[in-house]
């Protein structure tokens, strides 16, 4: 851009103040004002309040010793031994968001009591100036963990912006639970040095220049607009105007990968973005907060860009679980309908950005769609992220798995937690929220957006009017209401009518129902008697005077549907997913004999036949269908079977285990045990004298080439189960080999038992005898990390078998993630 065109735009940006205009058209009923009584959701409270919070607290207290070793360095004690980290406390104040919202729902002094002592390490680690990011205070903060050696010295991966935004949220959720404002002094006092820092210019800062550089995370906008709301002051809506204003102005990264333009969406003025790109949560965080900033300012150029982008996501770029950010890597989104299966990255706090994004345009545009999206997006994969017992995740979320890639950073189910933790702690903050988006209301409207087992109050057009709603909503969909106004009133009761009623499971052009002929027609009745209402934006319109007593009942039919993909997206190429409801549904081995991956539809399934079943497990319960599918049985042949499909939230809550949504058409494209060894492999068997349950001794030969010894983007075998106790491997060839060389590719994890052996040999079969491997004299058996350790034969040697025998360091398993023979020609 022309320096002078850049200079002028940057001055108008500072300049104008922001006009104050209305805010969102719509008026959604507080979280705390709504009874949750749902069957479905009840349950995922108290889980919430029992389990995830208090755990999710227990595992942030790193972020609290984090934020006291800054506490202590301002009082002149050492912190010796303070590691550098640049997000951990951002965690740690999601934590605190959704405890804080739970204690808005029900009075609990243990909880608050240990809030309040949070926030006394919180304030306390606050440089008098108001910064707060404890690397730079205790001086461990440097340029080669991402921070730069100074404060503000690196913005686009430090994430000094992004840790403040997740801690204003948390202050203001305590401060409207509470009324206890030393949070929220705290986050006041840092916005008013942030302005300064960035937009007036700080001496201590940057040469005293403004830095007027956009968070390389976007959250900041959002926290400034909620920071702004509960305190009227224009300062906080200002600065996330100006901070949306100069992204992709004042400074345009000049990289690859997490330094591209595109990757925070800084390749272009916001307002003039027409495509989501880079990283899914940044991105999802931005449209947020340019949602919210354009409706407060008036700037309708922040809507009409928010269109586009929507489109583009819905058309190209969303998994139909909702998930976004299909590619690894940069964690974001990859070129379009890159949507694959398996591989998928889906990163969860990218789902919980995509239901926050399209609430607030439900809120702009009073249009259900946005709804349908952000239920499909909670109900699949958001709620997926979390077990039923509330004490593991997923930060990944792939649409297909094995059993044993280890596609969750590092182990092929849920994980108890993660080093970068930002997902079980938005889990933390979102699911308290999910009943005030349940109704919404103006002056001569009331909107039913989502649907559960709930009791609120709204004002319509001065008239209080009670809701009660009844339903089994998402398993069922029947749904009843009783009104109670005050008084007789008119209004339009407007119920959501989503699009999985019609024909396709979820707005945009990437998915289609093929068996549209089974859609059934939904049906409305109020008291009793059947009435014709017409659809506006996606709601069935009732106009009428309203009396106390009024019932109504929607009826929304559920039969599996059978559901086809975009003819670009190369993953479902000849394949089909089955859905119900609200739900994508999913085959897990664990109800279905063995890998998922042996099913095939060579026609289109019986779905009308499909029998709906509930399942019971410890930790909770969950409906199943059960539709005819063809199988391969092992032997060369196919069989009938009973397809058992379970949806997708609740996939991997008995164990890890093969899943499959998109199912091939073609009996050629269905695999009987994708964990057997490739026909091209150098071996015909391989056996171990104990293998984990978690992983498979087939791994060793599966030909996938592993970068890293972490072993975490390849399967692997590992002796986890038998730590300290010595292990054999025995790899059988297909007949006798001349060895040329033998490779070893061992694991090492830190997060596992999982270490190099303490010393490891090789021996040979030759007729029918094992005889030791002769060395070449300038080998040994070493164990060097992220490479083949290799050994040569002493002289040529032939054999039809070989075996490693590996002796443990102390306590530790050992592990292994290839191993490569090379034959000589």
């Amino acid at each position: 851009m022309n320096s002078l065109i850049q200079r002028g735009l940057l001055a108008l940006i500072v300049a104008v103040p922001f006009v104050d205009a209305a805010d969102y058209p719509l008026k959604p009923v507080p979280f705390h004002e709504v009874e949750m009584t749902s069957a479905f959701w009840r349950p995922r409270l108290e889980t919430q309040r029992k389990v995830l919070v208090p755990f999710a607290f227990e595992k942030t207290k790193s972020g609290v010793e984090h934020l006291q070793a800054a506490a202590d360095a301002l009082a002149g004690k050492s912190t010796e031994g303070h590691r550098p980290h640049r997000f951990i406390d951002s965690d740690l104040y999601k934590v605190m968001e959704g405890a804080a919202y739970l204690a808005k729902l029900r009075d609990d002094p243990e909880l608050e009591a240990q809030f309040d002592r949070i926030v006394d390490v919180i304030a306390a680690a606050q440089e008098p100036n108001g910064y707060l990011y404890p690397s730079h205070t205790t001086g461990v903060g440097a340029e080669k963990h991402m921070m730069g050696d100074k404060p503000y010295q690196f913005v686009v991966h430090s994430h000094e912006l992004y840790n403040m935004g997740h801690m204003y949220e948390a202050a203001i959720a305590y401060y409207q639970a509470t009324g206890k404002d030393k949070l929220l002094k705290v986050a006041e006092k840092n916005a008013r040095h942030v302005n300064k820092v960035f937009f007036e210019g700080d001496p201590k800062y940057n040469g005293g220049k403004p830095i007027r550089q956009a968070p390389g995370h976007q959250e900041m906008e959002l926290a400034l607009v909620r920071l702004y709301r509960v305190t009227g002051k224009p300062l906080y809506l200002d600065m996330a105007r100006k901070f949306l204003e100069i992204r992709g102005i004042t400074y345009v990264p000049k990289g690859e990968g997490v330094m591209a333009p595109t990757y925070a969406q800084q390749h272009a003025p916001v307002a003039k973005q027409k495509e989501a790109v880079g990283h899914a949560v940044r991105a999802t965080y931005l449209y947020s907060g340019m949602a919210d900033v354009g409706v407060l300012t008036g700037n309708t150029a922040y809507a009409r860009a928010l269109d586009r982008i929507w489109g583009d996501i819905t058309d190209t770029r969303m998994h139909i679980t909702g998930g976004l950010g299909a590619v690894h890597g940069i964690e974001g989104f990859g070129p379009q309908y890159e949507l694959p299966n398996a591989d998928a990255f889906n990163e969860t706090c990218a789902a919980v950005g995509n239901v926050l994004f399209n609430y607030r345009m439900f809120l702009l545009h009073k249009d259900a769609k946005y709804l349908d999206v952000a239920e499909v997006a909670l109900l699949n994969n958001v709620l997926a992220a979390v077990n039923l017992e509330g004490n593991r995740f997923f930060y990944v979320n792939p649409l297909a798995a094995d059993g044993k890639y280890p596609f969750n950073h590092g182990t092929a189910g849920r994980a108890p937690w993660f080093g970068t933790a930002c997902c079980p702690s938005n889990m933390a903050r979102l699911l308290p929220q999910v009943q005030g988006m349940t109704y919404a209301h103006d002056e001569g409207n009331l909107y039913v957006t989502f649907f559960a087992e709930s009791a609120t109050q709204a004002k319509i057009g001065g008239t209080e009017v009670g809701i009660q709603q009844s339903t089994a909503y998402p398993n069922d969909g029947k749904i009843r209401l009783h009104l109670k106004p005050e008084k007789p009133i008119n209004f339009a009761l407007r119920l959501r009518i989503p699009t999985w009623t019609g024909e396709q499971f979820v707005p945009g052009k990437l998915y289609r129902y093929v068996n549209a002929g089974l859609v059934r027609k939904w049906s409305l009745k109020v008291n009793g008697q059947p009435v014709r209402a017409k659809v506006e934006k996606g709601f069935a319109v009732i106009e009428r005077q309203w009396k106390a007593g009024d019932r109504v009942e929607l009826n929304l039919p559920m039969p599996v549907q059978v559901n086809a993909c975009h003819k670009a997206v190369e993953a479902n190429h000849d394949r089909l997913a089955l859905t119900r409801g609200p739900f994508v549904l999913c085959a897990e081995g664990v109800d279905n004999g063995g890998a998922t991956e042996r099913f095939f539809f060579p026609r289109l399934p019986a779905v009308a036949d499909a029998t709906i079943k509930t399942a019971k497990i410890k930790s909770g319960s969950f409906i199943q269908a059960h539709v005819p599918v063809r199988a391969l049985d092992g032997k060369g042949g196919v069989a009938n079977q009973a397809l058992v499909l379970t949806p997708y939230y609740a996939w991997n809550n008995r164990g890890a285990g093969s899943m499959t949504v998109w199912f091939p058409r073609k009996q050629s494209m269905a695999v009987f045990d994708p964990l057997a060894l490739p026909k091209e492999s150098v071996f015909a068997k391989l056996t171990a004298t104990h293998t984990s349950e978690l992983d498979t001794v087939n791994a060793i030969g599966d030909g996938l080439e592993p970068r890293w010894s972490s072993g975490n983007k390849v399967p692997r075998w590992t002796s986890r189960g038998q730590e300290g106790k010595q292990q054999t491997i025995t790899g059988t060839f297909h007949g006798p080999k001349k060895i040329r060389s033998i490779g070893v590719f061992w694991m090492d994890h830190y997060q596992y038992p999982v270490k190099f052996p303490k010393e490891w040999k090789v021996e040979v079969r030759q007729d029918g005898q094992w005889k030791p491997f002769k060395l070449y004299t300038t080998d040994r058996y070493d164990t060097r990390a992220n490479q083949f350790n290799v050994i040569h034969p002493a002289a040529p040697l032939t054999c039809d078998a070989i075996r490693i025998h590996m002796i443990p360091r102390e306590k530790t398993a050992m592990g292994i993630l290839e191993m490569k023979v090379v034959f000589e020609k």
